[in-house]
C-alpha cells in the first residue's frame, strides 16, 4: 500500500467512524503511530479532521456533515468563494462561513 493509499484509507477510517486513535489505526494499517501522525497532518490540509494529543486525544472529523461523496471545490471554485467571502459583512458572511464548513470546504475566512 502506497503512501496515499494508505491515506485515503485512513480518511475513509475516520469519515465512517467520525473519530478514532492514532494507535488502533496504526495496528490496523501496519504502520507506527508516528507515520499515522505525518498521513493525519497531511490529511488535516484538505479536510476536516483534527487531531488531539494526549492520552485522551484522538483524530476526530470535525463536520458532523462532511461525508467524502460532498463535493469539493476546485482551485478555481475555492478562488471565487474566497473572492464573494471578501464581499460580504455580517449576518451574510457568518451564514456563508457557516455553509461552506458544513460543505466541509476549507474557506481561509482571516484571509478574505
Amino acid at each position: 500500500m502506497t503512501a496515499a493509499e494508505r491515506r485515503q484509507a485512513i480518511l475513509e477510517a475516520i469519515v465512517a467512524r467520525r473519530h478514532d486513535k492514532r494507535e488502533n489505526l496504526a495496528h490496523e494499517f501496519g504502520v507506527s503511530t508516528r507515520t499515522i501522525e505525518r498521513d493525519v497532518a497531511v490529511l488535516t490540509l484538505s479536510y476536516p479532521i483534527v487531531a488531539y494529543p494526549g492520552r485522551y486525544g484522538g483524530i476526530y472529523l470535525t463536520s458532523d456533515t462532511f461525508h467524502l461523496n460532498h463535493p469539493r471545490p476546485n482551485i478555481k471554485e475555492k478562488a471565487l468563494i474566497e473572492k464573494i467571502l471578501r464581499s460580504m459583512t455580517g449576518e451574510d458572511r457568518t451564514t456563508f462561513i457557516e455553509l461552506s464548513r458544513k460543505y466541509g470546504w476549507r474557506v481561509d475566512e482571516n484571509a478574505c
